[in-house]
C-alpha cells in the first residue's frame, strides 16, 4: 500500500492563493452574485468555489484562473488580451535565447 506524500508550500505560495481567493470573493460580492450563481457560471460546485475563495491549494489551477477571469480579477498586471499576448511574446523571446534543455554534466575523473 502506497502512502500519499504530504505536499508542503511556501508562505509566499499560500499567501498568493489566499489573496487571489479574496480578490475573487470581493469581486463576486461587489457584483452581488451568490456562490451558487457564480459557481454555476464557472461550471463548478459552490463547495469548490468556497475552497478557491479560501485559497485552498488543492483546487485545480485552471478553475481558479477561470473564476478570476470570469469575475474580472486582473491577472499578471495586464489589461487586455493584446497586452497579455505582448507579455507572452516577450517571455517567449527570452526563452528562445536560452538552451532548450538543462543538463547537469558529469565530471569525468580521467587522471590514471
Amino acid at each position: 500500500m502506497s502512502v500519499k506524500k504530504q505536499r508542503t508550500y511556501s508562505h509566499y505560495t499560500k499567501d498568493a492563493a489566499v489573496l487571489l481567493g479574496k480578490y475573487i470573493q470581493l469581486a463576486r460580492k461587489v457584483r452581488k452574485l451568490t456562490e451558487r450563481d457564480f459557481a454555476d457560471r464557472i461550471g463548478i460546485s459552490p463547495t469548490t468555489l468556497r475552497k478557491i475563495e479560501k485559497g485552498d491549494l488543492k483546487c485545480e489551477l485552471g478553475i481558479a484562473l477561470e473564476a478570476a477571469t470570469l469575475i474580472g480579477v486582473k491577472l499578471f498586471d495586464v489589461d487586455s488580451r493584446e497586452s497579455f499576448a505582448t507579455k507572452l511574446e516577450s517571455v517567449n523571446d527570452k526563452l528562445a535565447l536560452l538552451p532548450k534543455s538543462i543538463r547537469h554534466t558529469q565530471e569525468v575523473d580521467d587522471a590514471f
